[in-house]
């Protein structure tokens, strides 16, 4: 992987199986950033693979993550964003001075059905929507219909 010396902001969304939350927050970030933002996304114990509820939900609104990995959070990602955004991984999760962290308090979707994902979907969207404002990114589309 090669280390960009672009001005673009970077984001990393963590939860501790990176399979729901965090890939959802990642998803909509990506979508709505149309790329203006770095986006990555871990987790402190990762999944064996993304909560298929969560894809379920994402495709809904026309953003596919199915080709998203759940990855291990690592020292380095968090030294390479300017946001690190935390979703109920405790005290796992790496400080380092001079980082912006924010906790977002989200149900887990692991073991729900769609319509509490639905609910936790539609939450992190809006948290995406204001941390691109909170970034000084326009979003370059919508969600959904």
């Amino acid at each position: 992987m090669s280390v960009t010396t672009d001005a673009r902001p970077s984001a990393l969304f963590v939860c501790i199986h990176n399979a729901g939350r965090s890939q959802m927050a990642a998803g909509f970030l990506t979508h709505l950033s149309g790329g203006q933002v770095e986006v990555r996304s871990a987790g402190s114990m990762p999944a064996d693979q993304i909560n298929p509820t969560a894809v379920e939900a994402m495709l809904e609104l026309g953003i596919d993550i199915r080709d998203q990995k759940p990855k291990v959070l690592t020292t380095e990602a968090v030294q390479a964003s300017d946001v690190v955004i935390t979703m109920g991984c405790g005290d796992v999760c790496p400080i380092f001075p001079g980082k912006r962290y924010e906790d977002w308090k989200l149900d887990d979707p692991a073991g729900q059905g769609i319509e509490p994902v639905r609910t936790i979907r539609d939450d992190i969207h809006g948290r995406v929507l204001n941390l691109l404002s909170e970034l000084g990114v326009e979003p370059v589309t919508t969600v959904g219909a």
